[in-house]
């Protein structure tokens, strides 16, 4: 053993031994190493490092408000618009926040006081005046409409104001119709005498009342006529006075003049190139849109539905009462709300879109906790976006995502069993077509200028996912069906259109002017470039394009026309959105 030197502790502080295999030991001056405890210290430290290491507590997860600015990275910025976020808990906000641009022009930054135009949103509110109307006992619910508004025509059978609120009353969509009508949404001013002229020479309903469920403005149009003629002031007076105003809401009301000047208002955009361009609304129609609010106003009439400051219990029970078709069957949709589950839990909803302006508010009621997304970017989807929110918040309640849950394995097809499932194929309401294709070792849904393609996933022989849809094509003896089944949702069934050589269809006898009693509009079709081409007034000309014998589908949507005995072509019959066997004459040769 080396003796000791003559230098140890020459620190002048204690000393200590270290012994054979580092064992600690008791100063002794008889044997060992003596040290410096500073160094000793030190040892004992580098030593622990590796047992500390193995016991340090996991790295602190992120902040919700730290996640939820993630999610909207792509739209914090100073030259984009973007959206305002309100989460709330519990009746208060816990998280406000706005991202990107109100104004870029005029450097104008999205804040939570920021006001949007929240379209579809707004029908809650609509439904929420004529209920109260109901519960001071100025109308009923189950009134026929044409009480409060004689010039809608008589269809055959009554539509009740229940089913205007439900979706449910077959009347066609003011939307469409207008655009049918030559009218351009969002460029040429549209009012509600507007919506109510055209309303006033329909002949005929997509279905009848209470039979099916289908969006309809047009219901909520009218329902906005009727608390004005009902109350005696405009839907914008009476729900400032009996909603906006005791909920101290201060910066929400329904525009109804176009023109007016609203302080501090995010401007509406569409993506254009590598910039914006301006997409605002322009009519002056209330009821079904036209809502200007803010997340931090929305907040308090969110908390109106757990302590009911406006309305009472009654008025709380009829807003959330589901709609019931004739059937029997409960309907997913109240009063300008929609009513579901997301992963496990009860879920309260709205979405709305116009022009440049995207909105959702999605409550969980058992949870007390709501989520408002407004954006002024036509691509800034807040319904997803909203969900997105919510999975931050509500990790620990949400269940495992039912789409990950039935998710199949994916199998192997060759080129003749994919091929088989080509052609085009029509749905049961005649207004939407699609295409099957078979392209680059592929299945997929044609489309026009769309990015990226649609693909399909093969599951089975005849069966595909494509999104969170499933697709499932039968083959018989009248061409088969293609049954689309989404969750939550009826399946959607289309028919296989018979195969056909439009080259060789004689297209000049679908020449000519058409016209339709329901409104002031001529279509004039003429044959350009062996293609049949539709020209109408504040419209460019479309192409049409032929899918089988007289059916052919526009970008106004799908014309079937109609012939007589003697195999002359007399019209046609154009289905559009929400909009069905809407009828044209052929007035006129080629």
């Amino acid at each position: 053993m080396r003796k000791n030197s003559k230098n140890a502790g020459a620190t002048g502080g204690p000393e200590i031994n270290i012994g054979p295999k580092s064992m600690i030991k008791t100063e002794s001056r008889e044997c060992g190493w003596r040290v410096p405890v500073w160094v000793l210290s030190t040892l004992l430290i580098l030593s622990a490092l590796p047992t500390l290491a193995q016991h340090a507590p996991p790295p602190k997860p992120e902040e919700p408000a730290v996640r939820v600015d993630k999610l909207f990275a792509k739209w914090d910025s100073y030259s984009t618009p973007g959206c305002a976020v309100g989460v709330y808990r519990d009746g208060r906000s816990i998280y406000l926040r706005g991202y990107g641009m109100a104004d870029p022009e005029h450097n104008a930054r999205i804040e939570p006081s920021t006001v949007f135009h929240v379209a579809s949103m707004s029908k809650q509110f609509t439904a929420a005046s004529v209920i109260m109307l109901n519960l001071e006992g100025k109308l009923s619910l189950d009134d026929p409409v044409q009480k409060y508004i004689p010039e809608l025509p008589d269809f055959g059978a009554p539509i009740t104001l229940r089913e205007l609120m439900h979706h449910t009353s077959g009347l066609r969509d003011q939307w469409e119709l207008l655009e049918i009508a030559g009218w351009r949404y969002s460029f040429d001013l549209i009012t509600n005498n507007d919506v109510l002229t055209v309303m006033s020479r329909q002949k005929a309903l997509n279905f009848p009342p209470g039979s099916r469920y289908m969006y309809c403005n047009t219901g909520y149009t009218l329902l906005g006529e009727v608390v004005k003629r009902v109350s005696g002031e405009s839907l914008r007076e009476y729900t400032l006075h009996h909603i906006f105003e005791p909920l101290g809401m201060n910066h929400t009301h329904f525009r109804d003049n176009h023109a007016e000047l609203v302080k501090n208002m995010a401007i509406g955009y569409v993506p254009k190139g590598d910039t914006f361009e301006i997409s605002i609304t322009n009519f002056d129609t209330v009821g079904a849109t036209s809502l200007l609010t803010t997340v931090e106003d929305l907040q308090k009439w969110d908390e109106n539905f757990y302590t009911p400051r406006v309305g009472g219990d009654r008025f709380l029970e009829e807003m959330l009462r589901p709609g019931v078709l004739s059937d029997g069957e409960v309907m997913k949709y109240a009063s300008g709300l929609s009513l579901g589950t997301y992963r496990g839990l009860n879920v309260v909803d709205h979405s709305g879109a116009d022009a440049g302006y995207r909105s959702d508010m999605l409550r969980f009621p058992q949870e007390h906790f709501t989520v408002s997304v407004l954006c002024n970017v036509s691509t800034g989807n807040p319904t997803g976006q909203a969900h997105r929110v919510a999975d931050i918040y509500l990790a620990d309640k949400l269940m495992k995502p039912e789409a990950a849950l039935s998710m199949p394995k994916p199998v192997q097809l060759n080129e003749l069993q994919l091929r088989s499932h080509t052609g085009a194929f029509i749905n049961s309401d005649g207004n939407d077509i699609l295409k099957v294709i078979f392209n680059d070792g592929r299945l997929e849904i044609a489309s026009e200028g769309e990015e990226p393609p649609r693909i399909f996933t093969p599951i089975g022989e005849n069966s595909f996912r494509l999104g969170e849809a499933e697709y499932n094509f039968r083959n018989g003896e009248y061409g088969g069906e293609l049954t689309i089944t989404r969750i939550g949702e009826k399946p959607d069934v289309y028919t296989r259109i018979p195969a056909f050589d439009a080259s060789r269809a004689d297209l000049s006898a679908f020449a000519g002017t058409y016209r339709s009693a329901e409104i002031d509009a001529l279509y004039r079709f003429k044959v350009e470039d062996h293609k049949l081409v539709l020209h109408r007034l504040n419209n460019y000309p479309d192409t049409l394009r032929m899918e089988g014998p007289d059916l052919f589908q526009s970008p106004l949507g799908v014309m079937r026309f109609t012939r007589d005995s003697s195999n002359r072509v007399t019209g046609f019959v154009l289905n559009y959105g929400r909009v069905l066997n809407f009828q044209f004459e052929k007035i006129g040769g080629s």
